[in-house]
């Protein structure tokens, strides 16, 4: 992906993995040997297990029963995600 930044630079967002105290691309980055470059991590966020449960059953808190059947009915019903134009 590439989107503008000032001072006429480009921006590419590539994933890239950290082994041996080196930043491996996860793709070829096309660029001459010794470009300098500019470099922001942005590190995932990490949950246990338990936190994502946790979060998940946020989703149906203050619902009654038949709501959160009527919400689970709607997710379940695949004719609804792609509606084809007549």
């Amino acid at each position: 992906m590439y989107a503008r930044e000032e001072g006429d630079m480009m921006a590419r967002v590539i994933d890239a993995i950290y082994e041996n105290g080196t930043l491996k691309p996860l793709e070829t980055l096309d660029l001459p040997e010794h470009q300098r470059v500019r470099i922001t991590i942005h590190e995932p966020i990490v949950e246990s297990p338990d936190e994502t449960l946790e979060a998940w059953h946020q989703v149906y808190e203050g619902c009654a029963e038949e709501e959160i059947a009527q919400i689970e009915a709607i997710a379940l019903d695949r004719s609804r995600f792609m509606r084809q134009e007549p």
